[in-house]
């Protein structure tokens, strides 16, 4: 039997070079040379160990492996994986992935950097050790990588920086520490910032802005009232470009006279272009379309058809516009919504010299300056009637100083029993403000509340209460009333917590939306000095005919208040002429705390010699019903009749101002009528042809001082601290008129109807240093900073022109629009049925080719008169016009 030989298998278990969590020891093993392992094997196995070392931070192996003699031949620390990832770049990449071990992680970076690794091999996408670091390690081993040869202007295969990482549009959340170690390391080379540091500070100054802007809207809603929708689908850039963009002008130019600036129209279909335009309109912030689609329809009426056309466009429109702002009354944004519309109106019609001269004579002009200065009163009532809420609580009663002046007492007080004992039982303490059923002879402010009793008759309750409750003040001046319940009125009792930040915040709110709205710079100055006019009448009326504020400690407290508007003034940037009407109510807190202390008559003499806005009845008033603090001294005698004397004078003086001002009345009234018998022929009368020469509009007198003062605010050399308001009438009796109306005035300049405000930056003089002391000085110098230099305004002529394809839609109707743009979707299910905005009775079936001829003709004013009156369309008459000729000759 043949034998065979059979070679023994080898069942010797092959060593794993690539352990998954390799250990100092078991790797030792692996390379003692007990084990005989191939040099190839050895480097394969050390080389895994090192990967791994490092991605899990294992400092021990990681250690062994370096100074180990078997495999530190093997070592080779420029190793990288398939994605190109050096042992550091693989070190930093575990950061975060095991907080507790990112110590250790850290230092086997610094282990690695130490033995010679480098800090700048790039993996695939060019990104360095520095790069991941710059995201995901710690400061501190940025900047050991810094110090130690890593350099910050490594790029990747992108062109970015670690900085341009870490900082690409923000900074990433946590790193601003890295960010700024890097840009100091790159500074220290030379680096003035680069393409994406400016592009990331662009971006983080626009997020700030748009931060900004994004709360002042939410405070104007808030404090105002009014829906976030005013604000439309507006660029926030363009919305609030006042608060921090120069000033940029643009030359004005008259539009060409032909269709591409004109809307035609047929005065059938005015009253549905009406109702689109002006009464279903929605009003949002800046915009003009119903301005620019009235200057266009204005346009096509005076250069191509007759007067009578024109008059129905522009009367028709201001009696709607007049119509729509008078019922949203209460409305702030319906009404500055007009306000700017009928201004962008005004300033387009008198810039165009096609059509100025004729809307002059035919007095168009006018009446849209009469709803103008009817909306701008508007909002002039809106503000009034909202500090009118707050003028008691937050202008007269509140207190600044309320701890300074608790134990004022007053003679009428009947303070004279108030040594008796506090009693056995401690009076309660009143809960609020309320009138005593009885009061002193003569005097008409009511006395502190009286305790709440607990037996004993009604008549004898309120006796011993209100005993006990006098006796406690005077033994316990901690228990003393404060100043506002000595005068509280149940009538005129406000809430607590009001004060003259109040006011300022909602007279703030309302003057940002005044500007973000595009409102003529000049426009809100005078709103604003009307208001303050109104403002002053209304306190120095309620100081003078209420008893509780004459007296000299609330003359301090009211000046306190008063002051804080005049900070307002200055803080807005408005001329300090807005705040001059608050003179008369100065002079009379002046002539409050200085009249008790007049002894002699030389200082009354002098007294009155600088209170100028003050007349002989208001002082006598004053004196009259004055309040004397208990031991305040009194006036006398002498000084008394002159003041009396004085008021007879006075009376007689205002007699005789009367007589004069009403013969002047009469006077004026005849001359009117003469010059309106002796006119000159209407419009009507006189024809205005190619052979006529229309005749020249009166030259205007000299301009008044008023109207000199509203040209000169656009004047940029000129200072608006030079600006002065309307004088208002001098009073003739002891109180102030608040009805009066100041006049309002445009700029003579029609350009500057079209101005926009804009935020003037203050220079470094003007710029008030932080001074602890400041506080402490006079108002008038805080208020006095932000009144310097010349008006801030912007003339952006062109952006007001810009009419887009959008605008027909208000004009002709939605598949009008279609036209002129893309095709838009329309339901014409839903169109079928619903009738034209304009009349079908002139619209025959089309017969042949439509032809219309696109000359342009300057058309004269008919000689035949209007045949409408204000408010009503005119009579559908015989083509009298070349347009009117040329659609009745037209071949349908």
């Amino acid at each position: 039997m043949a034998s065979s030989s059979i070679t023994p298998a080898d069942l010797t278990v092959e060593p794993d070079l690539q352990p998954l969590y390799p250990t100092p020891s078991q790797v030792a093993h692996l390379l003692s040379p007990y084990v005989g392992l191939s040099p190839q094997q050895k480097a394969e196995l050390v080389s895994h160990c090192l990967a791994r070392a490092c991605q899990f931070g294992d400092m021990l192996l990681l250690s062994h492996l370096l100074t180990d003699s078997n495999a530190h031949p093997y070592v080779d620390l420029g190793k990288q994986d398939e994605e190109g990832l050096g042992l550091i770049s693989l070190s930093i990449l575990g950061f975060g992935s095991e907080s507790e071990r990112d110590i250790e992680r850290e230092e086997c970076v610094r282990l690695l950097i130490s033995e010679g690794s480098d800090v700048n091999v790039p993996d695939k996408a060019g990104w360095s050790p520095l790069h991941y670091a710059s995201l995901m390690s710690p400061p501190t081993l940025v900047s050991h990588l810094l110090t130690h040869g890593a350099s910050p202007f490594a790029l990747t295969r992108r062109k970015l920086t670690a900085l341009d990482i870490v900082t690409a549009h923000s900074t990433v959340p946590g790193r601003e520490d890295v960010a700024l170690l890097l840009e100091e390391a790159m500074r220290e080379e030379g680096w003035k910032g680069g393409r994406m540091e400016e592009q990331r500070r662009l971006a983080e100054k626009r997020l700030r802005r748009l931060g900004k802007r994004k709360n002042v809207q939410s405070d104007i809603e808030e404090v105002l009232g009014i829906s976030s929708r005013w604000w439309g689908d507006n660029d926030p850039e363009l919305t609030f470009d006042w608060l921090d963009e120069e000033d940029e002008e643009d030359e004005e130019e008259t539009p060409s006279p032909d269709y591409t600036s004109m809307l035609v129209f047929s005065p059938l279909a005015l009253p549905d272009i009406f109702q689109s335009l002006i009464i279903d309109f929605k009003p949002t912030l800046r915009n003009a379309e119903p301005a620019n689609a009235l200057y266009m329809l204005v346009r096509f009426a005076c250069i191509n058809c007759d007067h009578n056309w024109l008059e129905d466009v522009v009367i028709g429109a201001t009696d709607t516009i007049e119509d729509t702002f008078f019922n949203r009354a209460d409305d702030a944004t319906s009404l500055i919504f007009w306000l700017y519309n009928i201004t962008v109106w005004l300033h387009l019609m008198r810039c165009d010299n096609a059509i100025n001269q004729t809307l002059e004579m035919l007095g168009s002009f006018g009446l849209i300056e009469e709803i103008h200065n009817s909306v701008f009163v508007f909002i002039i009532r809106f503000a009034e009637r909202k500090i009118d809420q707050l003028l008691d609580a937050a202008l007269l009663d509140y207190s600044p100083l309320s701890t300074e002046f608790e134990s004022i007492q007053f003679e009428s007080e009947w303070s004279f029993l108030r040594s008796f004992g506090t009693g056995k039982k401690k009076p309660v303490t009143p809960t609020g403000p309320s009138r005593t059923p009885s009061s002193p002879p003569g005097n008409g402010v009511s006395r502190p509340p009286s305790p709440v009793p607990s037996s004993t008759s009604p008549a004898n309750q309120r006796g011993f209460a209100s005993l006990r409750q006098t006796f406690a003040r005077s033994r316990a001046p901690s228990n003393t009333a404060s100043l506002q319940s000595l005068f509280a009125d149940s009538t005129t009792a406000a809430p607590p917590g009001h004060s003259p930040k109040d006011i300022t915040s909602f007279i703030t709110a309302l003057h940002t939306l005044l500007s973000v709205s595009g409102i003529n710079p000049a426009l809100i100055i005078q709103l604003w000095s009307q208001v303050m006019y109104w403002t002053a009448c209304k306190t120095f009326n309620r100081v003078l005919t209420r008893k509780k504020y004459l007296c000299r400690s609330r003359a301090v407290q009211i000046s306190m208040n008063l002051s804080v508007l005049e900070e307002w003034i200055g803080e807005m940037q408005l001329p300090r002429g807005v705040g001059s009407h608050f003179a008369p109510v100065k002079d009379l807190l002046t002539w409050l705390q200085s009249l008790s202390s007049i002894t002699e008559f030389p200082n009354l003499i002098a007294t009155i010699q600088t209170l100028r806005n003050l007349n002989p009845l208001q002082m006598r008033r004053a004196v009259r019903d004055y309040r004397y603090e208990v031991n305040e001294p009194r006036m006398t005698e002498e000084c008394n009749q002159y003041l009396a004397q004085l008021q007879k004078d006075w009376e007689r003086h205002r007699v005789k101002l009367g007589v004069e001002a009403l013969r002047k009345e009469i006077g004026e009234r005849d001359r009117d009528r003469e010059d309106t018998i002796s006119a000159s022929p209407s419009l009507h009368e006189v024809p205005i042809g190619p052979d006529n020469v229309a005749p020249a509009p009166a030259l205007p007198s000299e301009p008044s001082a008023a109207q000199r003062n509203i040209d000169a605010l656009f004047d940029r050399t000129w200072e608006k601290t030079s600006w002065e308001p309307a004088s208002a009438p001098e009073p003739l009796g002891e109180l102030m008129d608040s009805r009066f109306m100041l006049p309002l005035l445009l700029p003579s300049d029609p350009r500057m109807l079209g101005a926009l405000p804009a935020k003037r930056p203050l220079s470094d003089e003007e710029k008030p240093h932080h001074n602890p002391r400041l506080s402490q000085d006079s108002t008038a110098s805080r208020a006095s900073f932000g009144s310097r230099g010349a008006m801030a305004w912007r003339l952006k002529s062109k952006k007001l022109r810009e009419v887009g394809v959008g605008t027909l839609q208000w004009v002709d109707g939605l598949r009008s629009a279609t036209r002129w743009s893309r095709a838009a979707e329309v339901n014409e299910e839903e169109w079928s049925d619903q009738p034209p905005p304009y009349s079908m009775d002139d619209i025959q079936p089309p017969q042949g080719d439509l032809k219309v001829e696109t000359a342009v003709h300057f058309t004269p004013l008919t000689r035949k008169p209007s045949t409408r009156s204000r408010g009503r369309l005119s009579a559908v008459e015989e083509p009298s016009t070349p347009i009117d000729r040329r659609m009745s000759t037209v071949d349908w």
